[in-house]
């Protein structure tokens, strides 16, 4: 898979969809599926765009959702799915001032465009000036697959948000067709974790601010264990979520390993102790918790 940060002429014609693709759920895996199978049939490259950052992020920083996945999580799933080019173009004041016919010059010229796949509600240009009915005679093939619904609702990120918020799992990974997961780099800490006699593996998040917190029944990989995900208020709290995690019989180094933690179940809320004894006692409890839910 190719990663253009810019428009880059290409030399191939593709089928390609647009989007943002924040949580990548099973709307967003209709299109795509789509784009795979058409690109395969005429015999062209598939293709990408995202944005980065996402537009409400830059034009409302203060307003914008908090991110289901990180641009990294997507890159990973558009691999996976052997997409063949994707272009994370910078959002910027400039890109969103490009007119839509300007924007669709880009499509044929340079993206070498014959096919998109895009959603009912696909706007593009300055101010969103132009949708399918200015798309569909742009000479570019057009396909809309249908919306797909969840309990009558039409699946979208902010289901999944909203979801997450909950801590309800299992409506998630309904929404998204797989369990919802957190990957990152296995970083050195503080190892106030072993002082307390919990050793945990810090994770660099690729993530901003994922929108759930707290204490958590997780797998890293294959390994089970316990995770918090917060600003740790016992000691002091910092300015941004972290993810510690917690393993179980578990003794290898994976320092500097990119993990993937998947998150099953919340135990509870992170809240502030008096003090580092009574923060290890609540711990034992919670892992009692988290082994009597993963039946081990």
């Amino acid at each position: 898979m190719k990663v253009f940060r810019y428009f880059e002429k290409s030399l191939k014609e593709c089928v390609l969809t647009i989007g943002n693709y924040d949580g990548i759920h099973l709307g967003h895996q209709t299109l795509i599926n789509h784009v795979i199978s058409e690109s395969r049939s005429l015999q062209v490259e598939s293709a990408v765009i995202t944005f980065e950052p996402h537009p409400k992020e830059f034009f409302s920083p203060q307003k914008a959702p908090q991110r289901v996945i990180s641009l990294r999580e997507k890159l990973e799933f558009f691999q996976a799915h052997r997409i063949d080019r994707v272009y994370v173009i910078k959002f910027n004041k400039k890109f969103s001032k490009l007119t839509a016919s300007e924007f669709i010059d880009i499509l044929k010229l340079k993206v070498k465009t014959i096919g998109l796949v895009v959603g009912s509600d696909f706007r593009y240009g300055n101010m969103r000036e132009a949708g399918l009915d200015e798309l569909k005679t742009s000479g570019i093939k057009v396909t809309q697959p249908g919306t797909i619904f969840l309990e009558k609702e039409r699946i979208s990120s902010s289901l999944v948000r909203d979801a997450l918020k909950q801590s309800n799992f299992t409506r998630v990974e309904a929404l998204l067709g797989r369990p919802y997961m957190i990957s990152g780099r296995v970083i050195h800490g503080e190892k106030r974790g072993r002082t307390l006699g919990f050793a945990t593996a810090n994770i660099h998040m690729f993530h901003k601010s994922p929108p759930l917190s707290g204490v958590f029944a997780v797998k890293l990989d294959s390994f089970y264990g316990i995770a918090n995900l917060g600003v740790k208020p016992t000691f002091g709290g910092i300015n941004k979520l972290v993810l510690e995690v917690h393993l179980f019989n578990f003794s290898k180094e994976i320092y500097e390993k990119h993990v993937h933690v998947t998150f099953y179940k919340k135990i509870r809320d992170e809240k502030k102790f008096k003090n580092a004894e009574d923060l290890s006692q609540q711990i034992s409890t919670d892992i009692k918790a988290v082994k009597l839910f993963f039946n081990l």
